[in-house]
């Protein structure tokens, strides 16, 4: 298979590079590798996608806290300054909003330690993940706001497949509708592994280790 790259720019003026090919996530294979490194790590990208998920929230949501998956804290922080800037309408203006990234378990539960449980406990909560594939870490990621007592306000993300997880809508700078040929499947029904086209690699939120 012919591993095709190329970028594909949001109207907030944010680029991801997308390479087709048959890769492996820990929940699916999937024919699209999202790479959304320089959008968490680049200062401007970071910036422009955190107003771009702003936009939703600063008018009609309280938010106390985010909660950073697949090491999106830069763009968490860049989004916590975004909704507290002074504003007339601003639902959050002048609060300090807490952003923390919680302990996995070795069975991947979510843990919030005894002096972080403050800043979930009784706080509206935004989930914010890098990518949204199938909505398996997402949904066990409000679940385990939901136990520590966290108020979910709202799920977003850098890319997502997904309309909403655990009936919250998914805030995404990147959806399928700029990729509409993306396609998840399980391991048994990949037809790519049907085929017996080989893996191109395996990619998580931290990259991809080629095959």
């Amino acid at each position: 298979m012919e591993n095709k790259s190329y970028e594909i720019t949001s109207s907030a003026g944010v680029s991801i590079r997308v390479t087709q090919g048959h890769f492996s996530t820990n929940h699916s294979h999937i024919n699209f590798y999202v790479d959304t490194t320089t959008l968490k790590a680049s200062h401007s990208e970071s910036m422009a996608a955190a107003r771009q998920l702003a936009a939703r929230y600063i008018y009609n949501t309280v938010v106390d806290t985010i909660v950073c998956i697949e090491g999106t804290e830069v763009i968490a922080a860049f989004l916590a300054e975004q909704l507290t800037e002074q504003g007339i309408h601003s639902m959050n203006k002048e609060k300090t909003i807490y952003v923390i990234e919680p302990e996995y378990s070795s069975t991947n539960q979510l843990i919030f330690r005894d002096n972080i449980r403050p800043m979930i406990d009784g706080k509206n909560v935004l989930v914010l993940l890098a990518d949204v594939t199938t909505g398996r870490t997402s949904a066990r990621c409000v679940e385990g706001v939901k136990y520590y007592g966290g108020i979910v306000r709202g799920v977003c993300a850098l890319f997502s497949a997904v309309n909403e997880v655990d009936g919250y809508p998914v805030n995404a700078v990147f959806t399928t509708k700029d990729i509409p040929d993306y396609q998840a499947y399980s391991a048994s029904e990949c037809p790519f592994c049907r085929a017996n086209v080989k893996l191109d690699a395996l990619v998580n939120s931290f990259g991809y280790s080629k095959l």
